[in-house]
């Protein structure tokens, strides 16, 4: 064996050895690598939009369709135009009604918590029940047969920021108290009538929640009421002329008039009048005074 040889043979066995070695005495010294897990994306899925039907039965009767009142997001005026299905249903259900007048069809009408609610109801799912009240008593359904409510729904979900029919209908009779509840009614109102506040010179209305409330007491009574119509009166301070005074009240009761409108009451069922400064209820000495004074008085005449 050559020297060469030795020498190669020698380094085989020195690395053979220290491989031996290694491998049994220095497994703590592997590098371990820890793989990452693999995220996985989540994917949400789109929330499905709501559609509520105009439906309504009692008994044998019924009628459905998917079709139904739309309105947009925080309003309480329904779209148009309205599907020729919803106003098949209409005349079905007046013609169901006038055949049995111990009926009634209940409307609820829907609302979510993050609508901003520019009406003269509690809530905007009240406004939008009263907006439909309407519409079917311009079509021929008595309003005393008819009862409105709003309910907090926050499960809608909108398509472009319209709800689809965000109501629901039901028939029942009808409520064998209700000639105690509006007599509790009237002189629930007549003992604390709605009075609306003015700057000088202003016509717009801001609305707390009690006279909110108050504008929905007085419309179930004047729907539920046969010949039962309210007084609009329009009063001021003693600033300027009393001709003055007295244009200036009526335009208050007139703008508190159609304030009502746009908000359920029939037209009909409202009468207006302007004392302007004749009957303060305040000094008008003082600015506190004369702003208690600025006001339109609605109150019942039955």
């Amino acid at each position: 064996m050559t020297k060469t040889t030795s020498y190669l043979l020698l380094m085989l066995i020195t690395i053979l050895v220290g491989t031996f070695f290694y491998f049994t005495y220095c497994s703590s010294c592997r590098i371990i690598v820890k793989e990452e897990p693999i995220k996985e994306t989540v994917v949400v899925p789109e929330a499905k939009v709501t559609a509520y039907p105009f439906a309504f039965s009692d008994g044998d009767y019924a009628y459905e369709t998917n079709d139904n009142y739309n309105f947009n997001l925080s309003s309480s005026s329904f779209l148009n135009p309205i599907s020729p299905k919803v106003m098949d249903g209409l005349m079905n259900l007046k013609n169901f009604l006038t055949e049995n007048s111990g009926k009634v069809i209940n409307i609820t009408g829907f609302y979510k918590s993050d609508e901003k609610n520019n009406s003269a109801y509690p809530n905007l799912g009240l406004a939008r029940a009263n907006a439909i009240k309407n519409h079917f008593v311009e079509n021929g359904i008595h309003s005393n047969q008819i009862n409105t409510m709003g309910k907090l729904m926050d499960s809608m979900v909108a398509e472009d920021n319209t709800f689809f029919g965000p109501l629901e209908f039901s028939i029942t009779g009808e409520n064998q108290d209700a000639g105690e509840e509006l007599r509790a009614l009237y002189e629930k109102i007549t003992k604390d009538p709605l009075v609306l506040y003015f700057d000088t010179n202003e016509t717009s209305i801001n609305l707390s929640a009690m006279q909110r409330q108050k504008v929905a007491d007085i419309s179930r009574y004047l729907d539920k009421v046969e010949g039962a119509t309210c007084n609009v009166v329009g009063h001021t301070d003693n600033v300027g002329p009393s001709a003055t005074n007295i244009k200036l009240g009526k335009n208050r009761a007139n703008f508190a008039k159609d304030y009502l409108i746009k908000n359920g009451i029939l037209a009909s069922k409202i009468k207006i009048s302007s004392k302007g400064e004749k009957q303060p209820i305040a000094s008008n000495k003082t600015a506190k005074g004369k702003a208690k004074n600025r006001r339109t008085v609605v109150t019942l005449n039955k």
